[in-house]
């Protein structure tokens, strides 16, 4: 049912356990473009598949073009109030474990520490030949080196440190292979047409079962990979609070649903719960 900040107080003031689903709606007050609308319908143009990253120089040419100027601007985002408050109830007891669909690290950036990056971290990239990991500000600057005098026009900025560019500004960008096998680099991220480690996936079911309640803020649940928390949290009794602008996949299983920002939801949620009250 529909509710607002004060009445998601009360909620995580009567529980010990909180498992916390978040997406990108948490990141917008940082900076970073969410993916859908209130209708759950994308925004952009869907991102680059697996499959044709793996099978196209040209298109991993696209990506790292875009990702090469994405990631100037993703990479200056700071947390916002509401990784804050997530952090402070971390930190209070309250959250058992976050699982997190971004890719950002603004969680971690704001004292979170049981956090499950569902989706991976763009902050590294990977070999897909030796499976080597690295610093993504490394590679950024083996972008930089190979390609001194490239330049495009930003038209702006999307989800997942990606930019949109002038129509065909990546037909020259030169694209290092890994420096220990020759193998194609990756961010060390789930794409779309990827699986989600089973293992992270494991993990984030464990938590859910351990869970007394799920919180989920600023994910529309679209996703299948996001979505099965909440239903795994239904099928186990488990009451859902959600917080979201817009229509989510979980909305008729909740027990409430804030339709506010992310930051002053929780903000004033945490403002209503009971110092020292223990759920009995």
């Amino acid at each position: 049912m529909k509710a607002d900040a004060e009445s998601l107080g009360a909620f995580l003031a009567h529980k010990n356990s909180i498992a916390v689903v978040s997406g990108a709606g948490v990141s917008t007050g940082s900076g970073i473009p969410d993916y859908r609308d209130r209708n759950g319908d994308w925004k952009h143009a869907q991102p680059m598949q697996f499959g044709e990253f793996v099978g196209s120089g040209a298109a991993r040419r696209r990506y790292w073009a875009r990702s090469y100027v994405g990631w100037q601007h993703f990479s200056r985002a700071e947390p916002n109030a509401a990784h804050r408050v997530l952090a402070s109830l971390e930190s209070a007891g309250k959250i058992d474990t976050l699982i997190t669909q971004n890719v950002d690290g603004l969680h971690q950036a704001a004292g979170s520490r049981r956090v499950i990056d569902l989706h991976g971290d763009l902050s590294n990239v990977r070999c897909l030949g030796c499976d080597a990991v690295t610093a993504r500000a490394d590679y950024q600057r083996e972008l930089r080196r190979a390609n001194p005098d490239w330049h495009a026009e930003v038209h702006r900025y999307k989800p997942d440190g990606d930019a949109e560019l002038a129509v065909n500004s990546h037909e020259d960008f030169v694209v290092p292979d890994c420096g220990n096998c020759g193998g194609v680099i990756k961010s060390d991220v789930v794409m779309f047409g990827e699986s989600v480690p089973k293992q992270r996936v494991s993990d984030a079911m464990q938590a859910i079962e351990r869970a007394d309640a799920l919180l989920v803020v600023g994910s529309s649940l679209m996703v299948f990979s996001g979505f099965r928390f909440a239903r795994l949290a239904h099928a186990n009794r488990t009451p859902i609070a959600i917080v979201n602008q817009g229509r989510t996949r979980a909305d008729d299983i909740a027990e409430l649903k804030v339709e506010e920002d992310c930051s002053e939801a929780l903000r004033r949620a945490q403002q209503h719960l009971i110092p020292g009250r223990r759920a009995r």
